[in-house]
């Protein structure tokens, strides 16, 4: 087997222990939960491997967030909700994207059903 089977296999395999610790967490008793509010630099890897990187503003919107993404000349938006260190952003795909709210502040996250990567990082 060569390495790049091996590499794909243990991406996947990373990915599905992020979603399934995503998916426990916000399953967990609610906790006190670090604000996010702010801007961020994201950097992240698409569902065919490619990088990327931009802006995200999260700002209050009711009882949650309002997600604002602006990735090369591509701008996104979305609703989020926080529940403890995990954050769940409706964004008009089928599938949300998840983040774990990060001890120094970083948002560490998946979308793509767990097939892509996205770090953001508070400026």
């Amino acid at each position: 087997m060569g390495l790049k089977p091996i590499l794909k296999e243990a991406a996947m395999f990373t990915r599905r222990i992020l979603i399934a610790s995503l998916a426990v967490l916000s399953l967990s008793a609610p906790v006190l939960a670090q604000s996010i509010t702010g801007t961020y630099s994201a950097d992240g890897r698409n569902p065919d491997g490619s990088s990327y990187s931009g802006t995200v503003w999260i700002d209050p919107a009711g009882k949650g967030y309002a997600f604002r993404w602006q990735i090369g000349n591509q701008s996104y938006s979305g609703t989020g909700s926080q529940r403890g260190d995990v954050v769940t952003v409706d964004w008009g795909d089928t599938h949300p994207v998840y983040y774990l709210v990060m001890p120094d502040g970083e948002l560490h996250g998946t979308w793509a059903d767990g097939r892509a990567l996205e770090k953001l990082t508070p400026r």
